[in-house]
């Protein structure tokens, strides 16, 4: 066997000294990743170092407080005595006035069983240390606000599950229901508790779900599938009227859910809308990413998704500009595109909305809870474990947002009163969860929510920031009051990050109910305002005092604003794809990439 000379040997780069120290460094290294990952399961994903921290941090200074440790036994005294004045108030006149009332949002005493001696009494009891509880985690001097928040929010977390209207025993409302079926609500209870963890254990939807079957009952707008990618597809929705605006709309759903929260049931259907109105309407599908797709990224995320969608729209109608709309992270990472076309001269976009989308996270709101340095490295591990970050792995964190609604209501209905909660297109929807790939959510928190790199113009794209500043085409953004995900005065800081006109809408409802807001629908109202480009700033308050209010649905506002930012010519409805172009239908909407599991 011939021997190679020196001058053909070529050393191998992965057995140099250094490279194989960093070999050894990453071993170690995942040592501590897989220990993560591994307690992950048994924490629900939420770090216990960050807990730790936080409580260390609390308990310190409330011991090293000693002026705040005698306005606590002030107040507790104070709040003892209102108890007990209430109960003598109450011996006589069953109906005395309560001395507290509960906190905007909690019904769980709302009926009027809790009025009764001594269901009242009870609720009294916890609402006043509710109260105090709430005096204790707050404002100790010298604990950072976020742990201030963390601890205040687990405190809130462990006196919900002590409520008196969770216990069969002191929940008049199952007192008088075990009364009626003599009993036989726990034992339905108890079926239904049965049934929903076996569903849970064996990777089923819950009940009811299947009554609303994707392309059947919901997302049963007609469209073809024009484009696909590896990470989407593009539903070109096919027309219903004679002529259309000649500016299409392409609509940019966030990642972290199924596109069709915006093509529900056809009442309700937001795209169904637009087309009702005489626009052409794009959406983007995006791919449920497997272990296998673990190296994608945030910028992946816009080249692929939001820029190849620009493209193909583009395509099927030329020499037109397109309406951009973006739904919560769809929104942020169509901010992030808009900046840098902006920055780069590109003119494609004729308008800008933002739905519940965030670009400022400074102020995020309770999700914060969840996301600093300690927490970021536990999901980091769990991710680089599994490759992903799944639903269930974040599911835990939103309900526990909104604790009373999502959890404890629901056990006191489904488990205890023996009833089961009506399933809901929307709640359908809720259930048909996505997952995220490792890198992008990792680039994602830590440079969005962390270091809030796109806020303050530091986010990089193709190496150049992406900067806000840079936006000139009309926005038209949308808040929603009661919005646990994207806080509206978070959504509000738009308003100090470009110098284009903004038009802002806050309407009622959540994060999504609150977009999901059809003409017709009961009890909706919103307030819009417009800044053009020159006019002062106002703060979120002021504003609220300035807008002006309206009841109904933003929905045809939208439509109202569009129609001014297009041209006024109408024109005949475009084929659908472009076969030139070599984009050709290739199956009927919803397409195959919103079916993955």
């Amino acid at each position: 066997m011939t021997q190679p000379s020196p001058s053909q040997i070529v050393p191998n780069p992965d057995s140099t000294p250094a490279n194989s120290e960093a070999l050894g460094l990453e071993a170690f290294r995942s040592i501590d990743r897989m220990r993560e990952a591994l307690s992950a399961q048994f924490t629900a994903g939420l770090s216990p170092q960050a807990l730790a921290l936080a409580f260390f941090d609390w308990s310190i200074h409330l011991a090293a407080a000693p002026g705040k440790r005698a306005e606590l036994a002030y107040k507790a005294g104070r709040k003892a005595g209102r108890l007990l004045a209430h109960l003598a108030a109450t011996a006589p006149d069953v109906n005395a006035p309560p001395c507290i009332q509960p906190l905007p949002g909690d019904y769980r005493f709302s009926d009027e069983s809790w009025r009764q001696f001594p269901f009242k009494i009870w609720s009294q009891a916890f609402l006043l240390n509710q109260q105090w509880w709430h005096n204790v985690t707050h404002e100790v001097p010298g604990v950072t606000p976020h742990h201030e928040d963390v601890v205040s929010f687990t405190a809130r977390q462990l006196l919900d599950m002590a409520s008196p209207s969770n216990n069969p025993f002191t929940n008049p409302e199952i007192l008088a229901k075990m009364q009626e079926t003599g009993g036989a609500n726990l034992v339905q209870g108890f079926q239904n508790w049965i049934e929903d963890t076996g569903r849970l254990v064996t990777g089923q939807p819950p009940v009811g779900t299947e009554d609303f079957v994707v392309g059947r009952d919901v997302a049963v707008t007609p469209g073809k599938v024009v484009y696909r990618n590896h990470l989407i597809e593009l539903i070109q929705y096919a027309p219903t009227t004679e002529t259309v605006r000649p500016e299409p709309i392409l609509i940019v759903p966030a990642w972290i859910m199924k596109y069709y929260i915006l093509d529900l049931s056809p009442q309700n259907s937001l795209i169904r809308h637009l087309v009702a109105q005489g626009h052409t309407v794009f959406c983007i599908s995006w791919r449920n990413p497997t272990e296998q797709d673990r190296e994608l990224s945030l910028d992946d995320y816009r080249r692929l998704g939001v820029m190849a969608a620009l493209e193909a729209v583009g395509a099927i109608v030329p020499d037109r500009k397109i309406h951009a709309a973006g739904y919560c992270l769809g929104g942020t990472l169509l901010s992030v595109a808009a900046a840098a076309m902006a920055k780069a001269r590109d003119a494609r976009l004729a308008s800008l909305t933002l739905l519940a989308a965030q670009t400022d996270f400074s102020e995020p709101g309770e999700l914060a809870l969840f996301i600093d340095h300690s927490q970021l490295h536990y999901l980091d591990s769990m991710m680089w474990n599994r490759g992903y970050l799944a639903a269930d792995q974040m599911a835990g964190a939103f309900q526990l947002l909104r604790s009373n609604d999502l959890i404890w209501s629901r056990l006191v209905h489904d488990y205890l009163m023996g009833e089961r909660t009506p399933m809901i297109d929307l709640m359908a929807w809720n259930a048909d969860s996505t997952r995220m790939p490792y890198r992008m959510h990792a680039e994602y928190l830590q440079k969005l929510y962390l270091d809030n790199e796109l806020a303050v113009g530091r986010l990089m794209v193709e190496g150049r920031p992406a900067a806000l500043q840079n936006i000139r085409t009309p926005l038209f953004v949308v808040g929603t009051e009661r919005d646990h995900v994207a806080p509206w005065r978070s959504v509000y800081k738009i308003h100090y990050l470009t110098d284009a006109d903004v038009t802002f809408v806050l309407t009622s409802g959540g994060h999504n109910a609150g977009i999901v807001s059809e003409p017709g629908h009961p009890r909706r109202r919103f307030r819009i305002a417009t800044k053009a480009h020159e006019d002062p700033i106002l703060g979120p308050d002021e504003w609220v005092e300035n807008a002006t209010s309206h009841d109904g649905s933003w929905w045809i506002s939208w439509v109202e604003w569009l129609a001014a930012q297009s041209a006024d010519d109408r024109v005949s409805p475009p084929a659908m794809g472009n076969a030139e172009k070599g984009l050709v239908p290739l199956d009927d909407a919803p397409g195959a990439y919103v079916l993955q599991r």
